[in-house]
């Protein structure tokens, strides 16, 4: 049913209105994102490495993450989706907020230069390394349900959402903790019909994500494939997990690329 010349109307004083406020929250962010990174960037060297896992296809992992501590995520095969749910240590009712990631940094593409937010403005995790640019932060996690719709009934595969209730439990959470995930090498967009649409051929083997702690954290990461992957055998590769000590300059493209970003690093001085 197409729109009467009032709701035409109304539409376009919306998205009139959105776009200016777009325009506001942009104008004061004159730097430009970083270039993607380089797949030949030098993996962190063994004094900085606390440890490596390699996470098998289908399987979850979890772990602490101490502030300016980061995870090197590495899509092995190049057929991984990698789900990330996080929690503040020290107060698991703070957690990753994927509409507020999207919201305050008005952009859904997450890549080098972004941060992920938590439900109190603060920033959990910043984006220091990325050499794909192509993340969901709409999509969420598989689930019983996707798999069934995508694989079939006659086989049951793992999925994320259970990976994460699992992941849940170790951490000393409970169901009420898990909540919507953002999920890296996952090559999500928006067509021209306005219909998300998957984009298979820009997920390459060894690409990688590092993602850096801004507090203290507890992570839980699940290797499943996601929701609007088309592939139609369940066949996700393994990713390599690497933990290490990071540093962080005074000219931190995260901490200074806005003046969203650099409230959201404000908020974590403070003590809300």
């Amino acid at each position: 049913m197409r729109p009467t010349v009032e709701q035409s109307r109304q539409i376009e004083q919306y998205r009139s209105q959105y776009d200016q406020l777009k325009l506001d929250g942009q104008k004061s962010a004159p730097n430009a994102l970083p270039d993607l990174t380089p797949r030949s960037l030098a993996r962190p060297g063994d004094s900085a490495t606390i440890v490596r896992e390699i996470l098998p296809g289908g399987w979850y992992w979890t772990t602490s993450l101490a502030k300016d501590e980061a995870l090197r995520l590495v899509n092995v095969t190049g057929r991984s989706c990698v789900s990330v749910l996080a929690w503040n240590s020290r107060d698991s009712s703070e957690r990753l907020n994927h509409a507020d990631t999207i919201k305050v940094q008005w952009a859904a593409k997450l890549q080098k230069g972004r941060v992920i937010l938590s439900d109190m403005g603060r920033v959990l995790l910043s984006i220091t390394e990325d050499t794909s640019g192509r993340h969901d932060a709409i999509v969420g996690a598989s689930t019983a349900g996707s798999n069934r719709s995508r694989y079939g009934a006659s086989v049951r595969f793992r999925n994320t959402r259970e990976n994460f209730l699992s992941a849940a439990a170790k951490l000393g959470l409970e169901r009420r903790d898990v909540h919507p995930c953002i999920s890296f090498f996952a090559p999500v967009g928006v067509g021209s019909n306005g219909y998300l649409e998957w984009d298979q051929n820009v997920r390459q083997a060894g690409d990688f994500v590092d993602i850096r702690a801004e507090m203290d954290l507890k992570i839980a990461i699940s290797n499943c494939p996601h929701p609007l992957d088309p592939s139609s055998s369940y066949d996700p590769g393994d990713v390599e997990v690497i933990r290490f000590r990071s540093s962080v300059g005074a000219d931190d493209v995260c901490r200074t690329i806005s003046s969203e970003n650099i409230r959201a690093f404000e908020n974590n001085s403070s003590n809300i």
